[in-house]
């Protein structure tokens, strides 16, 4: 019912439409907060107002799985900041993967995809569930035929690529242009950074600012500190993480190798990619096979769980002694600036929610 509504708002455009007529979609001015780096969109795939709304339909889109039941939201639910709510994901097969969904917001700022990087694109990487067997488990050709049977989605891809056709490629590209538009950027500690860096802040982000309580500042002190809680190493800046993959002394040895599976270099056993603190509130379970399922087991793993390896990251100063050994009053307050990081506003976001509905 939904799509014949669809289909009958854009038919005029349909009809009015021939082959030789140039159509050229509508440039999207990326606004980015004031704090953060300067986003590098792809020269190949531009942003445009029809690309970043047929983006959205995709992502939300059921028909891209074999069995017309699940969609990329079905793992990135937008309550958990676009991450898994459960440890694995499940395919449609009932077949469970073996790490956990990564969230998706601030992707434009990202280089590498996946827990072990093996993606260096946006646009690669979402090419990749449609066809996993333990995923969506359905050939491109498939789901490119489904598509392309539908008016609605011949029409969106004309006004969003300017020409007739659908391949995996453009599906690929919209829907990145979607998530692009997906920026977390609104939090207290948000706040905090651009007061601490004199960057300057809104008549609302003066009142977050008075708001903001002692022990959360504390928190951020230690969180900050080498001889306290040391996460800055790995976790710094607006985006609150670098670019880098690690070994976090999880285990002693390896049931997954993560980068050295794509480097094929032993150096790189059990390291994965160092994911954003943002929103860490709402993405658990945590770490790349969600083993700890709240936020106290994870302060407890760095304050006295760290396990030794030879490719354990060498930024881990106190890894020989079980990690920084926080006493039960700091763990109190890292965790108390750690919920400075939810951003609720991005979450709540109406342009992010499911247009089907």
């Amino acid at each position: 019912m939904k799509h014949s509504i669809y289909i009958f708002i854009f038919l005029g455009l349909c009809l009015s439409c021939n082959k030789d007529e140039v159509y050229t979609p509508t440039p999207y001015s990326m606004s980015t907060p004031s704090h953060f780096p300067s986003m590098v969109i792809p020269d190949d795939n531009p942003m445009t107002e029809e690309g970043i709304a047929l983006g959205r339909f995709l992502f939300y889109e059921k028909r891209l799985s074999g069995d017309n039941t699940m969609n990329c939201a079905s793992c990135h639910l937008t309550e958990n900041a676009f991450a898994e709510s459960s440890q694995y994901s499940v395919g449609i097969d009932g077949i469970s993967g073996t790490r956990n969904a990564m969230p998706l917001f601030n992707l434009g700022w990202e280089d590498f995809f996946f827990w072990d990087g093996r993606e260096s694109s946006l646009e690669a990487q979402i090419l990749e569930p449609v066809p996993n067997p333990i995923e969506m488990h359905q050939e491109w050709q498939q789901a490119v035929d489904k598509l392309s049977a539908d008016l609605f989605y011949r029409n969106h891809f004309f006004r969003a690529f300017g020409e007739e056709g659908i391949d995996p490629t453009k599906v690929s590209k919209a829907i990145a242009q979607f998530l692009r538009t997906i920026i977390s950027s609104s939090s207290k500690f948000d706040v905090m950074y651009k007061y601490e860096y004199n960057i300057p802040l809104s008549s609302n982000e003066n009142e977050i600012l008075q708001s903001i309580e002692v022990e959360e500042w504390a928190g951020y002190d230690l969180f900050k500190s080498l001889n306290g809680a040391d996460c800055f190493h790995c976790h710094n800046g607006p985006l609150m993480r670098v670019k880098k993959f690690s070994n976090n002394g999880l285990d002693n040895t390896f049931s997954d190798l993560g980068r050295s599976l794509v480097t094929n270099n032993s150096n790189d056993d059990g390291k994965f990619k160092v994911p954003s603190l943002r929103n860490i509130e709402l993405t658990a379970p945590y770490m790349h096979d969600g083993r700890f399922s709240t936020l106290d087991e994870v302060i407890e793993h760095y304050s006295s769980g760290v396990h030794t390896s030879p490719t354990i990251d060498p930024l881990i100063e106190y890894a020989s002694q079980g990690g920084v050994q926080l006493d039960a009053q700091e763990k109190v307050l890292l965790k108390k600036f750690l919920l400075t990081l939810t951003d609720t506003t991005f979450i709540n976001n109406p342009n992010f929610k499911d247009p089907f509905n």
